[in-house]
C-alpha cells in the first residue's frame, strides 16, 4: 500500500514598495502599499509611507501665527506705516517751505478768511482740513523745525512696537482717527477762527494707545507716563499750542487701543474692524453738529 505526498505550497513574502530586497508585513493606512521601517511615518492611526504623509502635507493648511491682539505674525517685522507716515509728514513739509499756501488750504480751520479774501474752512464744506492738518507742521514762530522734529522722532520711537503687536490696518485706523480726533475736539469747543497744523494728536494717540496696550499685555509703562505727563504740561503752559487738538488725540487713541486689547477673543475680529467704523461715524456726526451749528453765522 503506497500513499503520495503532496507537495509543500511555495509562499510568496512581501516586500516594501519602495525597497523591494527588504520583507515587510506593515502597510500604510491610506495606500495599503507594504512599507519598510524606513518608510514608516507615523500616524493617528498606524503608518504611512513618504509619499501619502508628504500629499497630505500639500493639502493642510498652514497655520498663520498671530500676535496676542490678532495681528499677523511676521507680517509687520518692517513698520512699513510708520515710515509711509513720516515720509508723508516730510514731503508735506518741505511743501510748506515751498509754498505758504500749502499751509493755507490744508490747515485745521473752523471758519474764517484766508489771505486771498476767500471764506474757507471746516464748516465751509472743506471737511478735508480735518485729515490733511495732520501732515503738516509749523514752519517758523516760536517752534520752527523743533515741532515736526519731535513729532517725527515720537512716531519713530512708539510707532513700530504698536505696528508689529496691532498690524498694519488697525496701527493707521488708530494713526488717523487719534489726529482726526484732535481736529474734531478743536472744531467742537474752538473759536471757528481757530486754526492749527501738526501730528501731534495722531502722536497723543499713539501715546495713549501705548499706555492701554501696555498695561494689557503687562510690559512696562513708567516711561510713557512720565512722557505723557511732560508733554500735558507743556500742552497747557506754553501759549500758542493747541490743547484740544492733543486732548482730543489723546482720549481718541486711548479707546480704539482699547476696544483693540480688550476685545473678546471670540469675537476679536468683529471688534476690530467694528471700533474704528463706530469712532468715525461718531467723530463724523460730531462735526455735522458743529456745522449747523455755525450755518446761520456764514
Amino acid at each position: 500500500m503506497s500513499t503520495d505526498q503532496s507537495p509543500v505550497p511555495e509562499t510568496s513574502v512581501p516586500t516594501c514598495y519602495r525597497h523591494p530586497s527588504r520583507e515587510t508585513y506593515v502597510r500604510c493606512t491610506r495606500c495599503d502599499r507594504f512599507i519598510c521601517p524606513e518608510c514608516m511615518r507615523d500616524a493617528a492611526v498606524g503608518h504611512q509611507c513618504v509619499e501619502c504623509v508628504a500629499e497630505g502635507n500639500r493639502g493642510a493648511r498652514k497655520a498663520v501665527p498671530r500676535t496676542v491682539l490678532g495681528a499677523r505674525g511676521g507680517a509687520t517685522a518692517v513698520p512699513i506705516v510708520t515710515y509711509t507716515l513720516i515720509g508723508a509728514c516730510i514731503a508735506a513739509y518741505l511743501a510748506e517751505l515751498a509754498s505758504w499756501r500749502v499751509v493755507w488750504e490744508f490747515m485745521m480751520l473752523g471758519q474764517g478768511v484766508l489771505p486771498g479774501g476767500q471764506v474757507g474752512g471746516v464748516a465751509e464744506g472743506e471737511w478735508y482740513r480735518l485729515f490733511t492738518t495732520m501732515f503738516l507742521h509749523q514752519r517758523g514762530g516760536s517752534f520752527g523745525i523743533t515741532h515736526i522734529l519731535f513729532n517725527m522722532w515720537a512716531l519713530w520711537a512708539v510707532g513700530p512696537a504698536l505696528e508689529q503687536v496691532l498690524g498694519r490696518w488697525r496701527f493707521l485706523a488708530l494713526y488717523v482717527l487719534s489726529g482726526l480726533g484732535g481736529s474734531v475736539l478743536l472744531y467742537l469747543v474752538g473759536s471757528p477762527h481757530d486754526s492749527a497744523v501738526g501730528a501731534s494728536g495722531a502722536i497723543f494717540g499713539l501715546f495713549g494707545a501705548y499706555f492701554v496696550i501696555g498695561r494689557r499685555l503687562g510690559g512696562p509703562v513708567g516711561p510713557i507716563v512720565v512722557l505723557l505727563v511732560i508733554n500735558l504740561v507743556i500742552t497747557f503752559s506754553v501759549p500758542g499750542i493747541s490743547w484740544q487738538g492733543h486732548v482730543g488725540g489723546l482720549a481718541v487713541g486711548a479707546a480704539l487701543a482699547a476696544a483693540y486689547a480688550y476685545a473678546p477673543e471670540a469675537r476679536r475680529r468683529l471688534v476690530h474692524l467694528g471700533a474704528p467704523l463706530v469712532m468715525l461715524a461718531l467723530l463724523a456726526g460730531l462735526v455735522v453738529l458743529r456745522t449747523t451749528e455755525l450755518s446761520p453765522a456764514m
